[in-house]
């Protein structure tokens, strides 16, 4: 079978594109590497969606799949590693097999951005965490630290002052890139402390995190016994495989206005994984909305 569009990702602009493609007929197969719904799924509480003053990631993201799903979408657990262009279809090819279709839109999201310290990665899940919602309640009435300056650092750190008995809130810069609002909301809370101009240079464990090291911007250094790091320092764009076909930027995003449309008419993107000034759910599901429409188009004048 040829899909009229196959779609790479299945957070909350995957799943939209593919509603808006199934409400317009077009046949939808939808790829996933993980499990469906993406970064929402971790948020506890989405406060800043229309309509829903407040609703969980993972409450979100299921009535999201049940929708997809119940439009006839067709949805498969397994990680795209290609994209071919042919003349008559496209090929996607994945861990398990290939499929074509006529038309892409690759809402493939990003990942997690890691600090770059020695003993890093062997000190996840022991005492390091990319996800404070995840693993925050191992660190009720802990110590705990988060790193970063955006939304997701400042909510991580909002979340944990709620368990821990105290938070260090680091950041490289004296400002923060996340919203003012909840940056007020921190500063309200008796048991977070803000740790500026510093950037975590070393980590101490024994058989788990036991302090870091942070070294501000005179070289002064100080150790902050911690249980746990909570690292929040951005995403990478999931682009790789696929930059043989599309154009990247510096960051190794995906080059597209807010149209959506790529270099090729056949590609589109949708997400976190596209050139954009604003990325929030609201906006996810945007693109998704404007990439189905797009290839809707394309494939119809192709017609």
């Amino acid at each position: 079978m040829t899909y009229d569009i196959i779609i790479v990702g299945a957070g909350p602009a995957g799943l939209t594109a593919a509603i808006y493609a199934r409400r317009a007929s077009k046949s939808v197969l939808v790829l996933e590497a993980k499990a469906y719904g993406g970064q929402i799924i971790n948020t506890p509480d989405i406060e800043n969606y229309p309509v829903e003053a407040h609703i969980s990631g993972f409450e979100f993201a299921t009535k999201l799949y049940e929708q997809t799903v119940a439009l006839g979408a067709e949805i498969k657990l397994e990680k795209v590693t290609e994209v071919k262009d042919g003349e008559a279809a496209k090929t996607v090819v994945t861990t398990k097999g290939e499929y074509t279709c006529r038309a892409v839109i690759l809402a493939t999201g990003s990942e997690n951005r890691k600090l770059g310290v020695d003993g890093e990665d062997a000190l996840v899940g022991r005492g390091i965490s990319y996800c404070a919602t995840c693993d925050g309640a191992f660190y009720r009435k802990k110590t705990v630290a988060v790193v970063g300056g955006g939304n997701t650092a400042l909510e991580d750190a909002l979340y944990l002052a709620d368990l821990a008995e105290k938070v260090y809130l680091i950041h490289r810069r004296d400002s923060f890139r996340g919203e003012d609002a909840t940056v007020e909301r921190l500063k309200a809370k008796g048991n977070v402390e803000f740790v500026l101009n510093s950037n975590v240079t070393k980590l101490n464990a024994g058989k788990r995190l036991e302090s870091v090291e942070v070294t501000d911007k005179a070289g002064d250094v100080k150790t902050l016994v911690v249980n746990g790091l909570f690292v929040a320092v951005g995403r990478i764009p999931e682009n790789q495989n696929f930059a043989q076909l599309i154009d990247l930027d510096g960051a190794g995003y995906a080059v597209s206005g807010e149209d959506c449309i790529t270099k090729l008419p056949w590609i589109f993107v949708a997400g976190d994984n596209r050139t954009k000034n604003v990325r929030q759910l609201v906006t996810a599901t945007a693109d998704g909305a404007v990439a189905a429409t797009a290839a809707v188009k394309y494939l119809n004048e192709q017609a």
